[in-house]
């Protein structure tokens, strides 16, 4: 994803330049690729988090990742984004939760690995050989008994799009699920698992429920011609078929909890939905020290609640903070000419 965002954002300067002659020097200033990499060797024992965790004997949660690897009739490529399945993946290990992986088709689906999005969960999952035995041999969803999970969450990814809506063995798998006591969860382009899904009364599942899913706003931020490439953009979606979309900033952590359904907008929002569904559980989630990601959300939330002081004062208060993330939220400010805003961003990321 925020490779996908740089290589955006780095063509619009390019042809800026004819615009503003600073805005090479501006880029350079912000030194992207200075910021230190996590380490690509981290395994599944590295995570803290994941010691003395408990174990899985508080019942399965089953992670849905989608089967399709391309763009309908071209050459490029959709799938799943490893980031939303490995933290949630961990989260619920961690919370005493077995978790077995499906997708549509079954086998080994898409996977998009983005280097410039890895933590070190990321590269566990990488690491972890059962889990990517899992990954490898993903459930075909027909196949899967949705009686013998107590959750059922939808990765997000570009393929999403096309393969979940309409599906029907993800409608049977969520309507048992819910209709159990069980709950959903879903994030970034996930939530379009949603879509048509009816309870066991014939309720449409969404009908009046506060929901949240990738935006229009960074759908077409990313990809301009994103509704003919989709047919229809997820916010709109979701709308349509009554949810209450709740539309949080750019870019920022923004999970929404109705209940037993629980939903995220975009990749920054894998840990929060992955912890609400645990609370939906019944659980209070395992202690986790904020990834320095997470903390760079927390700043960047504090910076558009409170503007420059109230970021400062968070800045010095989770000194850990992602200098990478908070330079690509400056570099996405410049690009939509909000001068003053990348401004204090920078400085931000440099301290």
């Amino acid at each position: 994803m925020r490779r996908w965002i740089r290589r955006v954002l780095l063509g619009g300067f390019i042809a800026a330049m004819t615009l503003a002659a600073g805005i090479g020097l501006y880029l350079h200033s912000l030194d992207l690729d200075s910021q230190p990499p996590p380490d690509p060797r981290s395994s599944a024992a590295d995570l803290a988090f994941l010691r003395g965790a408990p174990p899985p004997t508080r019942g399965r949660i089953l992670a849905v990742v989608s089967s399709a690897a391309y763009f309908p009739g071209t050459a490029k490529r959709a799938g799943f984004e490893l980031t939303e399945l490995s933290r949630a993946y961990y989260t619920f290990l961690a919370n005493g939760y077995a978790v077995d992986i499906a997708s549509p088709l079954g086998g080994t689906p898409q996977m998009r690995v983005d280097d410039e999005d890895m933590g070190a969960a990321d590269h566990a999952f990488l690491n972890d050989a059962q889990a990517r035995a899992k990954l490898a041999a993903s459930l075909p969803l027909d196949q899967v008994d949705a009686s013998g999970y107590a959750a059922v969450y939808f990765v997000g990814g570009k393929g999403a799009m096309f393969d979940f809506p309409g599906d029907t063995a993800i409608a049977r798998i969520v309507r048992h699920v819910h209709d159990t006591g069980g709950v959903i969860g879903a994030v970034c382009h996930g939530p379009a698992a949603l879509l048509g899904v009816a309870l066991g009364d014939g309720t449409p599942l969404l009908r009046g429920r506060r929901v949240t899913g990738f935006t229009n706003a960074e759908e077409l931020f990313l990809m301009e011609d994103a509704r003919q490439r989709f047919g229809t953009l997820l916010q709109d979606a979701l709308a349509a078929q009554g949810g209450h979309f709740v539309e949080g900033a750019l870019y920022l952590d923004n999970t929404v909890v109705d209940g037993r359904l629980v939903t995220g907008q975009n990749p920054w929002s894998t840990w929060s939905v992955a912890e609400a569904m645990v609370r939906a559980l019944g659980h209070a989630p395992a202690a986790r020290e904020a990834t320095g990601e997470e903390q760079a959300v927390r700043v960047l939330e504090a910076y558009r609640r409170g503007g420059a002081a109230a970021a400062r004062a968070a800045r010095q208060a989770l000194p850990a903070a992602d200098k990478r993330l908070l330079l690509m939220h400056a570099l996405v400010a410049a690009m939509q000419r909000r001068w003053r805003d990348a401004w204090h961003l920078q400085r931000l990321a440099h301290g």
